[in-house]
């Protein structure tokens, strides 16, 4: 079972890893200070997360992941294609940003299906409850660039 638990954590410390360099890299992007503050903000939760789920890892007595995934290093590079064609709005920023946290909401409700121990239960699902809360500040300043687009 530990060796499950292990990889669960793993998979959401990558999911973690990625959202810190999709965040910092859309902050770069950013035109107003707004967007880029609530994006490195974002970057910097997905990082204690992370740190969270690696010490978690080392206590289980495994290995930590220590980056990201292949596919959001694609990821990644996809977005620096469409920035090289031309510049991304706020708005579509947020967009892509939302998309890539309705990833992350998927993947630790997935998670939380698991048999986890309680201990490690606890820490995800209070991480969860911050993907979420992540997840809704993004789409309401997503929606609120639409707006101002229009």
């Amino acid at each position: 079972m530990t060796t499950n638990v292990i990889a669960v954590l793993n998979d959401l410390i990558e999911m973690s890893k990625d959202g810190e360099r999709d965040f910092m890299k859309a902050a770069e992007e950013a035109q107003h200070a707004s967007v880029n503050d609530a994006l490195l903000e974002s970057a910097a939760s997905c990082s204690r997360g992370a740190r969270e789920l690696q010490d978690l890892v080392l206590q289980l007595g495994g290995r930590p992941e220590s980056g990201g995934s292949v596919a959001g290093a694609l990821h990644r590079g996809w977005l620096d294609v469409k920035s090289a064609v031309g510049s991304r709005s706020d708005h579509v920023i947020l967009a892509d940003c939302e998309k890539g946290e309705g990833v992350a909401k998927k993947r630790f409700h997935d998670a939380l299906e698991k048999d986890l121990p309680a201990d490690v239960r606890s820490v995800v699902e209070r991480l969860y409850q911050g993907v979420l809360q992540n997840h809704d500040r993004i789409r309401a300043m997503r929606d609120q660039y639409a707006a101002m687009k229009s």
